[in-house]
C-alpha cells in the first residue's frame, strides 16, 4: 500500500478520495488550506471517519498558492510518515460567467490556483520521488478541455493548461520510474461545493452587456442534468472509486488517462485520437523513450 498526499481534500472529490483510499489500506494525508480555521469542520469529519472506520488518515495544511506551504506539507508527510508514494492533484476552483466579464487579474488568479498550484506541489514532492526512483502523480483533470461548454471559459482554459502541464511533466519524470495518470471527470452536479463556491464574473458592466444570454445561463445546470442517464449518480464517489482502482494497479498497468463521465460525451474517442497523434509526433522527434515510465529499480536489502 502507498502513502498518498491529496490536495484539496476538504470537500468534494478530494474528500471522497481520502475516505476511499484510507479504506483501501493506503496511508492518506488529506490536505486542506486552513484545517484549524475555516476548514476545521471538514478536518474533524475526516478524522472522525477514520476513527469510526479504521485506516490511516491524517490531515495536513497545504495552500497550493504558496510554495512555502507546499514544501512544508511534503516535509510534514516525510517527517511523520517516512515516505511518499503518490500525489493526487485535486485542488481547484471554479469560475462561472461571461469570459469577458472576468478581469485579467481574475483569470491570472484562477490559473495560479488551478495550474501553478499543481506545479508548486510537484516542485515540493518530485525531489523525493526522483530520489526514491518510483512514484505516481495522479491529476484530477476534466472532460471540459474537450467538451468546452459555454459560460465556463476561464475554468476550461485553466483545466486545459493543467492537463498540458501534466503531460509535459510526464515526459520528464518517466525516466525516474514516476507514473502519471490523468483522471477526467465529467460534469458533477451534486456532492461537491464546486458550483456553490464558484466565483462569478467581477465586471458588472460587461456582464450587463451580455444580458440577452441570461436565459441560457439560468438553465445551464438544468441543461447539464438533462444529459445524465436517470440511473446515474453524478457525484464525486465514482471518481474517488476510480482513483482507488487505479492506485491498486501495479507499476506499468495504470492508465495514462481515465474518464468518469456521466454525460457520456464521447471524450474517450478524442483522447485516443490525440494520444496517437501526440505519441507519433514524439517518436518522430526521436524521444519515444519518454512516453512510458521506466521500471523501478529493484531494491536490495543488506
Amino acid at each position: 500500500m502507498s502513502t498518498v498526499l491529496i490536495t484539496g481534500a476538504a470537500t468534494g472529490i478530494g474528500n471522497h478520495t481520502a475516505r476511499a483510499l484510507s479504506q483501501a489500506g493506503h496511508t492518506v494525508w488529506a490536505s486542506m488550506r486552513d484545517p484549524r480555521g475555516q476548514d476545521a469542520e471538514h478536518r474533524r469529519e475526516l478524522l472522525d471517519f477514520a476513527a469510526r472506520h479504521g485506516g490511516a488518515l491524517r490531515v495536513v495544511e497545504l495552500d497550493v498558492t504558496s510554495q512555502e506551504s507546499a514544501d512544508a506539507a511534503v516535509a510534514a508527510v516525510l517527517r511523520n510518515g517516512g515516505d511518499l508514494d503518490v500525489v493526487v492533484h485535486n485542488a481547484g476552483h471554479l469560475y462561472v460567467g461571461y469570459t469577458e466579464a472576468f478581469t485579467a487579474e481574475d483569470v491570472a488568479r484562477l490559473l495560479d490556483i488551478n495550474v501553478v498550484g499543481a506545479h508548486r506541489v510537484n516542485r515540493a514532492a518530485l525531489p523525493h520521488l526522483r530520489g526514491r526512483g518510483a512514484g505516481t502523480l495522479l491529476y484530477v483533470g476534466s472532460t471540459i478541455l474537450v467538451t468546452t461548454p459555454p459560460f465556463l471559459g476561464p475554468y476550461a482554459a485553466s483545466k486545459a493548461a493543467f492537463d498540458t502541464l501534466a503531460v509535459a511533466t510526464s515526459y520528464e519524470v518517466n525516466p525516474f520510474a514516476i507514473e502519471t495518470c490523468i483522471v477526467m471527470p465529467g460534469a458533477l452536479t451534486k456532492g461537491t461545493r464546486h458550483f456553490p463556491d464558484a466565483t462569478r464574473a467581477t465586471d458588472p458592466a460587461v456582464s450587463a452587456a451580455y444580458a440577452p444570454l441570461g436565459p441560457m445561463v439560468a438553465r445551464n445546470e438544468e441543461a447539464t442534468s438533462a444529459l445524465f442517464d436517470p440511473a446515474a449518480d453524478p457525484g464525486p464517489a465514482g471518481v474517488a472509486d476510480e482513483i482507488a482502482r487505479i492506485l491498486s494497479l501495479p507499476h506499468g498497468a495504470k492508465p495514462f488517462r481515465s474518464v468518469v463521465d456521466y454525460t457520456e460525451a464521447g471524450v474517450e474517442k478524442v483522447n485516443e485520437a490525440a494520444r496517437a497523434t501526440r505519441e507519433a509526433f514524439v517518436r518522430r522527434l526521436g524521444f519515444g523513450e519518454l512516453l512510458a515510465p521506466r521500471r523501478p529499480a529493484v531494491r536490495t536489502s543488506r
